[in-house]
């Protein structure tokens, strides 16, 4: 490989400009993601959806909680969703790696689309309320945008880690953005317009999403042939499991600082605080994502996991003594420093652990685990404010973080000589 500025390279077909010294400006290594033919449409097309599927949580206790006058009934009915995407993604990423991207996705949208239909129509109709639980649930069955983009990009740098690394980097400051702009948004229309309005607008805007997606038809992975695919399920990779398990730990912190943060806001007599404090959380992730992506190319992945899952730890345990809502924000932006990082080694070490003809599989049964931790976390932490005070709620993310952190110190132990040897 050439050497200088100006030098490129050729990955699977494409020249991409490449700067091996890292010497570049933190925003410029990102640049040759968008020099890849058809990277600019499955990328915005994937931002829609993200964008999307972060409004449905939102906008679905909006809209239950305005139409039936019970919030109970809403986080109910959300919580019913978050279980059955965690028990069918492993599936879909596995029809997704079966079969391609293009022909999961199209039939599985048009699937949801209808039930998202339904959803709204027994809304603005006041069917029973038990329906509910039953079309919600269905709207969720649909392949991960996070993991079939992160597949593409994989296919893409096949044979260039340096770019891979930049590129999932890349993916999880997109994510970090759509879950400051998508809540935000979902409750502005459905307080705004009609109850309805911020889940109708989710539902046309993934459609649309999935759609410019599956265009870039160019980018997407090759199905691995039947006799070469490996025997057995994504799980079975040594590693798999105890990544799954970091990041239910994850999403307990996000669980545990949205309901936690909501309820000392509301403590402190100033409820609206709580969405800026929760969206400086992910700022700081964002910002330290983008940084990690252009800086941490080449470092050992077990040692970053860990430094991340203690970051996760040490940065989280000072909003037990933030007095203030000011300095709670403080603390929160700086807390969030650790999230993307730690999210983005684990990616990374997916990628070098799971086959690729199991890509997706294993990378949505960690993302599952992800949305488990979001959920136990809520339901934790909400018991834990209601018992003993709002602030003590923060214990619940920093044992998860001790547990995740506990994990990774764990997790060599799981990978075999040869695994070790390609995480370095």
């Amino acid at each position: 490989m050439r050497h200088g500025r100006a030098a490129r390279f050729a990955v699977q077909g494409w020249a991409i400009p490449s700067d091996p010294r890292g010497d570049r400006p933190v925003l410029a290594s990102y640049r040759p993601l968008f020099a890849v033919p058809g990277a600019r449409a499955f990328i915005l097309g994937g931002m829609i959806a993200r964008s999307a599927g972060a409004m449905f949580g939102v906008a679905t206790v909006a809209m239950v909680a305005a139409r039936r006058d019970s919030y109970a009934l809403a986080g109910a009915v959300m919580a019913v969703g978050m279980v059955s995407l965690a028990v069918f993604a492993p599936f879909l990423g596995r029809l997704v790696d079966r079969y391609g991207q293009r022909r999961i996705a199209i039939p599985f949208f048009l699937w949801s689309g209808f039930w998202a239909t339904v959803t709204v129509v027994a809304s603005l109709r006041d069917w029973p309320s038990w329906l509910l639980f039953v079309t919600y649930p269905l709207v969720g069955l649909i392949p991960s945008m996070g993991t079939m983009a992160r597949a593409r990009w994989s296919h893409i740098f096949a044979s260039d880690p340096r770019s891979l690394h930049t590129a999932l980097s890349f993916e999880q400051v997109m994510e970090e953005v759509t879950f400051v702009v998508g809540p935000v948004l979902a409750v502005w229309l459905s307080t705004s317009l009609f109850p309805e309005a911020g889940f109708v607008f989710a539902a046309v805007s993934y459609g649309v999403g999935v759609f410019v997606f599956i265009s870039a038809r160019s980018t997407e992975p090759p199905v691995v042939p039947h006799h070469e695919r490996p025997a057995g399920h994504a799980h079975h990779n040594p590693g798999l499991v105890p990544l799954a398990f970091i990041m239910t730990m994850t999403g307990a912190i996000f669980g545990v600082n949205e309901v936690v943060t909501l309820a000392v806001a509301e403590t402190s007599g100033h409820p609206k605080a709580a969405g800026p404090i929760l969206a400086l959380y992910a700022v700081g992730s964002a910002v330290a994502g983008v940084v990690f992506g252009h800086f941490s190319h080449g470092r050992n992945l077990l040692k970053l996991l860990i430094a991340g899952t203690l970051g996760m730890v040490v940065l989280e345990s000072p909003v037990l003594f933030a007095g203030d809502l000011w300095i709670l924000g403080a603390v929160m932006l700086f807390a969030g420093t650790a999230t993307a990082p730690t999210l983005i080694t684990t990616m990374n070490l997916i990628e070098r652990i799971v086959p690729k003809a199991q890509l997706n599989e294993g990378m949505t049964i960690v993302l599952t685990g992800l949305i488990i931790g979001i959920a136990g976390g809520s339901a934790v932490s909400g018991a834990v404010v209601d018992r003993v005070g709002s602030r003590a709620g923060y214990f619940v993310a920093i044992v998860a973080g001790a547990l995740a952190c506990l994990m990774a110190l764990g997790t060599r132990s799981f990978l075999s000589r040869r695994e070790l040897h390609n995480l370095r």
